[in-house]
């Protein structure tokens, strides 16, 4: 049996912060709401939606501070006490995989309400929670609504909406690795879902030059681009469509690095490594993240050149049950070098 799960409606437009309540209406989600926002974005959005939900429901609200197993652990305790019916998650990428996560382990909907669009996990089954010094994917449920207003977004510094183009393009090889998995392991393989995850990919490098003013129409193309995404995988019923190498790269060096950068940089920077090794037009994806002023080296993104190359040779065995262009013994440092030489990462 392959179950896909995708949400059940999603809202993109202006001034949505009043909609949860019409969406949880229909959706007839039940009565006790848990609004879940970090410090900042309580500021930004929250505190409006939570005002508005409580004109309808009985709101109770959390401060979440960090994508981690604690705080998945607080809010999951503090949905199973107050009885909650359905969450929802005002923020970014880290207030949206602890809601994401915590409400799948109580059984009860979430509603995603992005403040950022700096990847696909606002639309996406999967949530990244920190554990230890690892940042690792964890398998959850989708939202059963988005509410994506383009105002509040376009608030946020632009920075994360041009991560968000670099997870995007990140699709290009990882749709590559899994159709070499396909090949060599015989994994499962759907081409509609490559087909969704690839269209978002190639849309952001069309559209560069507009999501590059920042404005509400760039916030639109990216949004809807990362909803794709999320749904690509939704259907595909894993994160393989976008999710590959580039990705495995990205969290070796939220691993090994004193300060990551936002993990959609990574990926970019990461996708133009992987897209020479596939032997894919790297310098296309090089030209668009910097085109849109997403990082391209490692100077870029704050790191150092001896952690790409580390993060390079150790980024296979972050989940060795996932083939990819970097086989099962990785990359050697010669060739990671010569890789990230040649790319002018480093």
């Amino acid at each position: 049996m392959h179950l896909m799960q995708l949400p059940r409606e999603v809202l993109l437009g202006e001034d949505l912060r009043g909609e949860v309540v019409h969406v949880a209406r229909r959706l007839s989600l039940g009565e006790r709401a848990l609004i879940l926002y970090g410090p900042r974005t309580r500021e930004i959005a929250g505190k409006e939606v939570e005002r508005n939900m409580k004109e309808a429901f009985d709101v109770s609200s959390l401060v979440v501070r960090e994508a981690s197993v604690e705080e998945v652990g607080r809010t999951l305790s503090k949905i199973r006490d107050l009885g909650i019916d359905w969450v929802i998650a005002v923020g970014g990428g880290s207030i949206i995989d602890v809601a994401k996560l915590a409400s799948f382990k109580a059984g009860v909907p979430f509603i995603s309400f992005p403040t950022t669009a700096s990847h696909d996990g606002i639309a996406s089954a999967n949530a990244s929670i920190r554990d230890l010094d690892a940042k690792t994917s964890v398998k959850a449920v989708p939202p059963v609504a988005v509410i994506a207003d383009v105002k509040i977004i376009k608030t946020a510094p632009y920075r994360y909406l041009a991560a968000g183009v670099g997870d995007m393009i990140s699709n290009l090889t990882a749709v590559k690795d899994w159709q070499l998995a396909h090949r060599i392991k015989g994994e499962y393989y759907s081409e509609y879902a490559a087909s969704l995850s690839l269209m978002s990919a190639k849309m952001v490098i069309k559209n560069a030059d507009i999501i590059r003013l920042g404005n509400e129409e760039s916030v639109r193309k990216v949004v809807k681009g990362l909803i794709s995404s999320g749904v690509a995988m939704s259907i595909a019923g894993s994160s393989r469509p976008a999710s590959g190498a580039e990705h495995l790269f990205s969290h070796a060096l939220d691993m090994i690095a004193p300060k990551p950068a936002l993990h959609g940089e990574q990926t970019g920077v990461g996708t133009i490594i992987m897209a020479y090794l596939h032997g894919l037009r790297w310098e296309r994806v090089r030209e668009t993240l910097k085109k849109v002023g997403a990082p391209t080296n490692a100077y870029e993104l704050g790191i150092e050149p001896d952690l790409i190359i580390e993060a390079l040779t150790i980024a296979h065995t972050i989940r060795p049950e996932r083939y990819t262009i970097l086989g099962r013994d990785g990359l050697t440092r010669e060739a990671a070098e010569k890789a990230a030489e040649i790319t002018g990462v480093i």
